[in-house]
């Protein structure tokens, strides 16, 4: 038999029985028989995992003030410079005046445009956002069901988009009704960079890291550096040696301070070329690099924008597997009903621990020593249990006398009943 934990002190009854408990995986969409408050219990505590609900746009609209405001100061840092440029000039004629303040007015209106567009796309934003607080504020128990059912549709799409089926997201989206409460658009910016990726091209992603370098650089992130030796490792390939060399001192040597070692064993490949046998290098010529690239560039965006880094369909389901792996799972003659004889449950379970302990441990209230063979546990009249150790302990200063710390029950140690665990 199997005894599953029990809090310490509790009932002897609960000592001396196996309680088995069964759990389904349920994705948020499941119907419970629960009462309403317990369903919307529950829903608060899986709220907590739907930060990215909110923070996502919000990230998005920051990240568009800030290019706003970086373009404002630009234009209007030039047009200030070309006026005193003029206001300085004491030889500029009546006409070369005139263009000069034509072409400033020109500027001045493109740079008004500029900004009004600018605006447009943070009111959309801002509305996006308001959308998504109204839509976590409309939740209640009449219509959670509803509710839910827009929830599964959102972690759907986010899986979808995560997964690069941007086209079937986004008509899943559309059909029903919540572009508002997907991130379509802020995938659809990393989908150049992956495409490019799977192409084996690293400009866009090269450019998506310049306009996020003081953000990357505060994370520390790493992700520019290996693109880098990723177009040197295809130069090498190509055998372009000398243009190698200086793509090396323009763009790989500022990183040689803080990573040497990946730069020397890049730098290697300069002698052993691309058809090397040598596996320390011969891997630096794989295509799985450009795999890797792509799945760092994710990592490096979700991480930008507040994501979680794993899809949240695969944290849903490894809530629900969680309860139900066991070692039996994994035997041939597993059940088919269970979820986890399928191959994709069981690789979304591996890293996840079993449900239960094959071997219980009781751990004593009164000394948190273990309790076991060498020190059994005694069940007091009240139903509570601790370890016969302590009790003995207590006995002897208190002529026999056994006071119950949780409950204040006193009696003599010869009321006890000692528990067997089997």
């Amino acid at each position: 038999m199997e005894i599953d934990p029990l809090p310490n002190g509790t009932g002897s009854t609960a000592a001396t029985t196996t309680t088995e408990t069964t759990v389904t995986a349920t994705l948020p969409t499941a119907v419970s028989n629960t009462t309403p408050s317990s369903k919307l219990s529950q829903l608060t505590e899986s709220l907590k995992l739907e930060h990215q609900f909110l923070r996502v746009p919000f990230e998005h609209y920051k990240k568009t003030i800030r290019a706003n405001h970086r373009t404002a100061e630009k234009e209007v840092s030039s047009v200030i410079s070309s006026v005193a440029d003029v206001a300085d000039s004491n030889e500029i004629s009546k006409d070369d005046a005139v263009l000069s303040l034509t072409s400033l007015v020109s500027r001045l209106q493109g740079l008004k445009r500029k900004l009004e567009e600018g605006s447009r796309t943070e009111n959309l934003q801002v509305q996006n956002c308001r959308a998504r607080l109204d839509h976590l504020e409309s939740v209640d128990a009449e219509n959670l069901s509803e509710w839910n059912n827009v929830r599964f549709k959102r972690i759907l799409v986010d899986y979808m988009l995560r997964m690069s089926y941007y086209d079937t997201a986004r008509k899943l989206a559309e059909s029903s009704k919540i572009e508002e409460l997907v991130d379509l658009e802020v995938f659809q910016e990393a989908k150049k960079a992956v495409d490019a990726l799977k192409n084996q091209e690293v400009g866009p992603a090269l450019a998506w890291c310049a306009e996020n370098k003081s953000r990357l650089k505060k994370s520390k992130s790493k992700f520019e550096f290996q693109l880098r030796l990723q177009e040197f490792i295809e130069l090498v390939r190509a055998e372009n040696y000398m243009r190698a060399i200086l793509y090396a001192r323009r763009y790989l040597a500022p990183w040689g301070a803080t990573h040497l070692k990946e730069l020397q064993l890049v730098m290697t490949t300069l002698a052993f070329r691309s058809n090397t046998e040598c596996t320390k290098y011969k891997v630096l010529f794989e295509p799985k690099q450009w795999d890797f690239l792509v799945d760092q560039f994710k990592q490096e965006f979700y991480k930008l924008h507040g994501m979680t880094l794993e899809p949240l369909l695969n944290i849903y389901l490894q809530a629900g597997l969680s309860a139900l792996k066991t070692p039996y799972c994994f035997e041939d003659d597993c059940t088919k009903e269970d979820p986890l004889s399928q191959e994709n449950f069981r690789k979304l379970a591996m890293p996840l621990p079993y449900s239960k302990q094959h071997h219980s441990k009781l751990v004593c209230y009164i000394t948190k020593e273990l309790m076991d063979t060498e020190n059994p546990p005694q069940v007091l009249p009240n139903g509570y249990v601790y370890s016969t150790k302590a009790l003995k302990e207590m006995a002897e200063k208190n002529n026999g006398k056994i006071t119950c710390p949780r409950t204040g029950l006193v009696c003599n140690y010869s009321d006890l009943v000692k528990a067997y665990i089997s």
